[in-house]
């Protein structure tokens, strides 16, 4: 219902340019998946009416503008489901100085405006009002021919945005294009100059990258085009290896969870810490440094470096006292954790043993005996008489172990166990 609603106020936004004088299409992504017989998750429209005059026909309190000098306005539904149109009027862009953004726009035709865009199969227009694709550079006829090609010289398209490598590299692997000779050679070419990229956008297309089902197929073209040196530096020295290349693309095929972050915590499973330093709160470990490198969050970073230093702990799973299988499981990463003991069974072609133990245990233990409430806090010793110090930790932690492992179930057997009194 959403998705109709949403389909339903873009043509609406394009009916009302219409009828006040202007020229309205749908555009980009969304005439691409269309035609596709994909359900757009977006919807853009493209016009000859200046952001000034959009935001004159929707009024100032349903648009917003987010790129005003660049002519790109948000147009919102008249409810949350309706979701929100971006209108962007036709525009030629200058050359860009900082491989990203251009130093100018000029406003110009449906035509010209074509020509500037990344690739064929999102240079294309659909009016909606008379059901009609408009097609200035071939999109349609690489999307018939399932060809990822940039449009006009993929050399300067590359060279207007830097990012547009890896948007090449996501398109061809989300779809299972082929990659048009000339813009791999494009790429080829200017791989290194993707440093110029902010780490945020490199990131975020990562993301797109590794959540998608093709993963492997990606990794696999980012390798081969030159990029996964300039991108990861950090990994060269793994990635170097033909066995961990191997490894990795095959936990990458198959990898069942849509999860950049297990893709990530894969990617860099060698960068595992010891024992020891798992916990140091003085260096962070070389895991968190890639993340922040690519300005990963707080709560992204916390994921991957978990998954990756607990990587291990779930084998020979039947094995573990409680109080270490316990934690593991009720983790807000146990299911990641749990896919990644999957994927290492498969891959090294072993029995899933550990993986069924594990599925088996949480489905016949309830919630309440896999993460029960603690029995004693350092609020209770303190109150008992004891002065806080570095016995309290590892009182509470006999305490809790006690308790995971099944051998104790009231406050005053915990008590009694380290000898507190009430």
């Amino acid at each position: 219902m959403t998705e109709n609603l949403h389909r339903k106020f873009a043509l609406e936004v394009a009916e009302r340019l219409v009828a006040a004088g202007y020229q309205a299409l749908w555009a980009g992504g969304c005439v691409r998946d269309y035609l596709m017989g994909q359900s757009p998750e977006d919807y853009d429209v493209a016009t000859d009416a200046v952001p000034d005059q959009v935001r004159k026909i929707f009024g100032r309190k349903q648009t917003f503008a987010v790129g005003e000098s660049f002519g790109v306005i948000v147009v919102l539904g008249p409810g949350k489901q309706y979701g929100q149109v971006e209108v962007a009027t036709f525009r030629q862009d200058s050359l860009t100085s900082d491989g990203r953004r251009p130093d100018s726009i000029q406003f110009c035709s449906a035509q010209e405006d074509a020509q500037r865009r990344d690739l064929t199969i999102n240079g294309l227009f659909y009016d909606p009002l008379n059901d009609e694709v408009l097609d200035y550079v071939g999109g349609r006829k690489d999307l018939e021919q399932k060809i990822i090609r940039a449009i006009g010289n993929p050399v300067a398209r590359m060279q207007e945005d830097k990012l547009r490598m890896l948007r090449c590299i996501r398109f061809t692997s989300r779809f299972q294009f082929q990659l048009d000779r000339q813009t791999a050679d494009a790429i080829r070419e200017l791989a290194p100059q993707i440093q110029v990229v902010s780490k945020e956008r490199i990131a975020q297309e990562m993301r797109k990258i590794f959540a998608d089902k093709n993963r492997a197929f990606a990794l696999q073209l980012i390798d081969s085009l030159g990029l996964f040196r300039v991108l990861f530096p950090e990994l060269e020295q793994y990635w170097a290896s033909s066995s961990f290349r191997s490894t990795t693309i095959k936990y990458f095929e198959q990898l069942q969870l849509q999860d950049y972050q297990l893709a990530f915590a894969i990617l860099l499973r060698e960068m595992q810490l010891s024992a020891d330093s798992i916990n140091s709160s003085r260096s962070p470990s070389p895991v968190k440094k890639f993340c922040k490198a690519l300005k990963f969050s707080n709560q992204e970073t916390d994921c991957i470096d978990w998954l990756v230093a607990h990587q291990s702990a779930l084998q020979q799973a039947s094995n573990l006292a409680l109080h270490q299988l316990k934690p593991l499981l009720c983790s807000s990463y146990a299911g990641q954790l749990l896919e990644l003991t999957r994927l290492h069974e498969t891959v090294t072609n072993q029995p899933p043993e550990d993986f069924e133990y594990c599925m088996e245990y949480l489905k016949k233990t309830p919630p309440e005996v896999l993460d029960p409430p603690t029995l004693l806090s350092g609020d209770d010793l303190i109150k008992s008489g004891m002065k806080p110090g570095k016995n309290f930790s590892e009182l509470l932690k006999k305490v809790r172990c006690a308790q995971l492992d099944e051998q104790i179930q009231t406050e005053q057997q915990a008590r009694n166990l380290i000898g507190l009194n009430k």
